[in-house]
């Protein structure tokens, strides 16, 4: 049976990262739209709905990392795996625990998002909530899981990116912006980093396993260079934003931070070398989600 630590092991925390970052940009987005809309800040209106929306990102982020474990686990793609700890592939806990875990990591994020949808008056995006939990499933998921067809990164870029940025920034202010469509990008971008960090490792295993990964599709080239573009693109996308609101340029700060993770990706790191290139990107997406909140927030 599995300890507190090999759970926790599994939640991979090194991904979390991918969950609070969205948040914050969000939530930085939304505050400066509110107070440009009406030259004050309401914390009381903020707050709760950025911590709902942050209990939705955490939970989702947990539930698709433990049906990840089960689902690739039961297939026996985890058999031979160099990254990072699996509870169904190493036996350490049971199959239908882990799933039992990932379904109700899955269903916690449900009732969080119900809970913001209620607050907000939101009902159309029932439908967001529920495709997203059903991406979250099916990345590994279901007999045709789309994550062995090389379409991982999209969904990705979409449900940590698109979907949890704007839809953040939108329960908070109910209108839509660009600085929230330029950010929703950039942290998408950056959430699509993380995923090929682990699918650029696991590139030999999954050819093995028959797991068609957009890393495996790509090479190891076209993933390098992939890989390289999703860490320096959102630096990019910023530039409309600082120029319209130049505290903003505070992100750039994050620019070094990426300096390590492609020295060692475009070096031709492969296996175990990998694993530390995951917690720093993990660290650069997580400092530039922060200091841009923190710069939209001056």
């Amino acid at each position: 049976m599995a300890n507190l630590s090999q759970w926790v092991q599994g939640a991979r925390p090194r991904t979390l990262p991918a969950a609070l970052a969205p948040v914050a940009a969000g939530t930085g987005v939304a505050v400066r739209q509110l107070e440009e809309l009406h030259g004050e800040m309401d914390w009381a209106l903020v707050l709760p709905r950025a911590l709902l929306a942050l209990g939705v990102a955490f939970s989702l982020q947990i539930g698709v990392n433990y049906a990840n474990d089960y689902s690739d686990g039961i297939r026996g793609t985890d058999d031979d795996r160099v990254g990072p700890f699996r509870l169904t592939g190493s036996r350490a806990a049971a199959p239908g625990t882990v799933k039992r875990a990932a379904i109700l990591s899955l269903a916690l994020g449900g009732l969080f998002g119900l809970a913001l949808i209620a607050l907000a008056q939101i009902w159309w995006t029932v439908l967001v909530g529920a495709a997203a939990i059903a991406a979250a499933w099916f990345y590994t998921g279901g007999r045709k899981p789309y994550g062995y067809l090389g379409l991982g990164e999209l969904f990705v870029f979409v449900f940590f990116g698109l979907v949890a940025v704007n839809g953040t920034a939108y329960a908070i202010t109910l209108q839509p912006s660009w600085a929230a469509l330029l950010a929703s990008i950039a942290i998408g971008l950056l959430a699509v980093a993380l995923m090929l960090t682990n699918n650029l490792r696991d590139i030999p295993t999954d050819t093995l396993a028959g797991k068609r990964t957009l890393a495996v599709r790509l090479g190891e080239k076209g993933t390098r260079a992939l890989f390289t573009a999703t860490l320096l693109v959102p630096f990019v996308l910023m530039v409309p934003v600082i120029i319209v609101h130049l505290p903003a340029a505070l992100v750039l700060l994050a620019l070094p931070l990426a300096i390590g993770p492609v020295r060692t990706v475009l070096g031709g790191a492969m296996g175990r070398d990998l694993i530390p290139v995951l917690g720093a990107t993990g660290r650069l997406e997580l400092v530039y989600s922060l200091l841009l909140l923190i710069g939209l927030l001056i």
